[in-house]
């Protein structure tokens, strides 16, 4: 069993990745149902948040089904995250972490995220503050370094560790590279298996099926992984993972039935939480990725993210389910049978 302060997770915890844009409450209510252990909000801006800006807020928005859920915020002031962790703690999430490892030019250039893996010291003061202003676990987010010649991240984590934070996730990737290149487990690993390191150490980085899941499990002992990106249009992925570290084999793909009633629950809570409108602009981007491989289907696409139309979606997906069925998928090697998904 995993803990995270009084938090008990299960025996390898599969997180979801805080994602900008991605990891708001309707998506991490399809993550949920599929099997993510614990959940993360987008990162919010501590600025922001401490002028009551009106999208930084929102982000503050948890619901009970989705816990142990944790509040990702970032920020480079040490007073501006003091407030805003104490903003974020009236939410009453489950944790608190800190993002020191976003790597866009707009935040890690200013002194934020990834940029204070430059300014070792100032992480470990900024924290330090966070974790005495809450009662709240605080856990952190970063990466192995700047760049391949600050990779300092075992030094970081013995240091955060030492001030009170009761998880670390490490994206195995410096800040140069952002998402280009294989993800290099090899330092997490040596942090895992630090003699001085007691808290959980989670892996985040190339994350894209049970087999790596379980394959970073067995050769760098992490206590269990974050995904992010292969998350996105699957969130299967968490289901699948657990199913072959219970039994060794392979889960059956989701089927069209499958596809179709995720698309449709997670365009119902976005029309919820954003209003019509916005729910369904906004759930365009997602569309492409839950019926990846389906052949034929750049029309149907065309429709579903032109349409301002409610009926007219639901009508098309629906229309996705009968047209679908029987069909091969010889792009991602997968066919259709008897509304199930079988590997070639």
């Amino acid at each position: 069993m995993v803990k995270i302060g009084n938090i008990e997770l299960s025996e390898f915890p599969l997180l979801l990745a805080p994602m900008e844009d991605v990891s708001d409450p309707p998506f991490r209510f399809v993550c949920k149902q599929n099997g993510a252990d614990m959940m993360y909000t987008e990162f919010i801006s501590s600025e922001g948040l401490i002028r009551d800006a009106r999208k930084s807020v929102k982000k503050l928005d948890i619901f009970d089904y989705e816990r142990p859920i944790g509040i990702q915020f970032y920020g480079g002031n040490i007073d501006s995250m003091k407030e805003a962790a104490e903003i974020i703690e009236a939410s009453n999430p489950d944790i608190i972490d800190i993002n020191y490892g976003c790597p866009v030019k707009g935040v890690a250039c200013n002194g934020a995220g990834a940029g204070l893996l430059q300014d070792v010291d100032k992480m470990v003061r900024i924290t330090q503050e966070v974790v005495k202003s809450t009662k709240l676990p605080v856990t952190v987010k970063t990466r192995l370094g700047w760049d391949d010649s600050t990779k300092n991240i075992v030094e970081v984590a013995e240091r955060l560790q030492d001030i009170g934070i009761q998880a670390l996730t490490v994206h195995g990737r410096t800040r140069k590279q952002m998402y280009k290149g294989p993800a290099d487990w090899t330092l997490i690993g040596a942090i895992k298996n630090n003699p001085r390191m007691k808290i959980p150490i989670f892996g985040n980085g190339d994350v894209v099926s049970p087999e790596f899941a379980i394959e970073m499990k067995n050769k760098h002992g992490v206590d269990g992984v974050m995904i992010g990106r292969a998350a996105i249009g699957y969130p299967w992925i968490f289901r699948e993972i657990k199913h072959f570290m219970a039994t060794g084999m392979h889960r059956e793909k989701p089927t069209i039935d499958e596809r179709v009633d995720t698309a449709l629950a997670h365009l119902r809570k976005s029309l919820e939480w954003k209003g019509e409108k916005t729910g369904i602009v906004e759930m365009r981007s997602h569309y492409s990725n839950y019926f990846k491989g389906l052949p034929n289907f750049k029309e149907t696409r065309m429709k579903l993210v032109t349409s301002f139309s409610l009926d007219e979606i639901i009508a098309l997906l629906e229309q996705v389910r009968i047209n679908y069925l029987g069909v091969m998928v010889a792009q991602s090697g997968i066919v259709f049978q008897n509304d199930h998904y079988l590997s070639k």
